[in-house]
């Protein structure tokens, strides 16, 4: 899921970024003071940017490919990054996202580079020189997880969405999940392949999970403005596959979001004509404020706070899409659950690192502090969204000990 970008980065993107400040910046001269101008354009570009689904830059290159001489399997170098030093499974994406290998754990490092396992390439030609970015969606299709799967296609109100229908494992179902189907939203910029990860232990448990598509997100049919809601609009697609699981055997739901498909969830809780089936939420490094998202993402690139606020109020304001590209104004304070905590009643786990750099943590702990119905679960290193990958034993773990206490008859 790409923000803004940081230390690491793809070079052209910080380019791009600073060039756009700077025409900002230009735009606003004179209807205020220059510190303010400045303040405004960067402002305006952050705005924009959060709500318009983005290409993700090439971030990544393949410095060299070699067999370790012992066991005679695949290994990579690649440039040292936060990211590629990170202990645990990721994947390379490659060739235009076309081609995906599956990079396992670190060998060496040396100076500025990482050496890797290459436990397996998908699809493409991994070879020296290749660019592309790194990813914890290490999966591009429910079987590279061994999980059966067939293509679906939910009915929205923009068109036919495609799904994954991933179904329970039978072997170990357990009678008292009876017709409880998980329902897996993705992240801002990411598509369905993230979800995999959660779909492991819902199959482990005997459930069915539904992996959906959401407006603009280069797969479900797109809105005229092709711009993210944050929740506010994505919600519809989701309730959409809520009902296509109650009309295919689903007698309660479970919705599981990463991030951004972390608000989307909120808001499809709140807002579904099928609030009564919902038993749990599992959430996933999630947003649960935007103003404090926006803050922290200012923070870290060390560009005034005030910049975040300011961005998040033209997204709010009425005369905002005229920035945004936006068809309506959303309002981002209804997407405050750290401050409408108590409208929180369904069952929720929170699983968030505490080094996330795309989505503070600490909302994600001020809520469960604050809302007796919410648990957490804190990982350390993982990131933004990686918390499967650098330990996927105890996610999966908590996951399924968690949904197997909530969804216990009686509760």
């Amino acid at each position: 899921m790409a923000w803004l970008s940081s230390p690491g980065r793809d070079p052209e993107t910080t380019r791009s970024w600073q060039h756009g400040a700077l025409v900002g910046a230009a735009a606003s001269i004179g209807a205020a003071s220059a510190t303010f101008a400045v303040s405004g354009g960067i402002a305006a570009l952050v705005a924009r940017h959060v709500v318009t689904p983005t290409t993700r830059p090439g971030n990544v290159t393949v410095l060299k490919l070699e067999k370790d001489p012992n066991s005679g399997q695949d290994l990579v170098t690649l440039p040292a990054t936060p990211d590629t030093r990170v202990a645990g499974t990721y994947a390379l994406r490659f060739d235009n996202g076309a081609g995906l290998a599956r990079i396992g754990f670190v060998v060496r490092q040396t100076g500025g580079t990482v050496t890797r396992l290459v436990e397996r390439v998908y699809r493409g030609e991994l070879a020296e020189g290749k660019r592309g970015w790194w990813t914890g969606t290490v999966y591009a299709r429910p079987s590279d997880a061994g999980l059966a799967y067939r293509k679906v296609k939910i009915p929205t109100a923009l068109g036919p969405a495609p799904a994954w229908l991933v179904p329970g494992d039978g072997d170990t179902a357990r009678p008292d999940h009876g017709g409880t189907w998980a329902v897996m939203v993705h992240g801002r910029g990411a598509q369905r392949p993230e979800c995999i990860r959660g779909a492991r232990v819902a199959h482990q448990l005997g459930l069915y999970s539904l992996i959906v598509s959401y407006r603009n997100d280069q797969e479900a049919p797109a809105t005229d403005d092709n711009r993210y809601g944050l929740g506010f609009t994505e919600w519809e697609d989701v309730q959409a596959g809520i009902r296509y699981a109650l009309e295919h055997g689903a007698q309660d739901i479970v919705l599981f979001g990463w991030s951004m498909g972390g608000a989307i969830v909120l808001r499809t809780t709140e807002l579904t004509e099928f609030k009564d089936r919902i038993r749990a939420l599992v959430l996933t490094g999630p947003v649960v404020d935007w103003y404090e998202l926006l803050a922290h993402q200012t923070r870290i690139h060390r560009i005034p706070r005030r910049v975040g606020r300011m961005a998040a109020d033209l997204i709010s304001h009425r005369m905002g899409p005229r920035i945004t590209g936006l068809a309506e104004p959303l309002d981002l304070h209804a997407l405050d659950w750290l401050s409408r905590w108590e409208d929180i009643t369904t069952p929720t786990l929170i699983l968030h690192s505490t080094d996330d750099e795309v989505v503070p943590v600490a909302g994600s702990v001020k809520l469960a502090d604050l809302n007796p119905h919410v648990d957490f679960v804190g990982f350390s290193g993982a990131r933004h969204t990686k918390e499967w990958n650098i330990d996927r034993k105890r996610y999966e773990r908590a996951i399924g000990d968690w949904l197997t206490a909530v969804l216990r008859p009686g509760r």
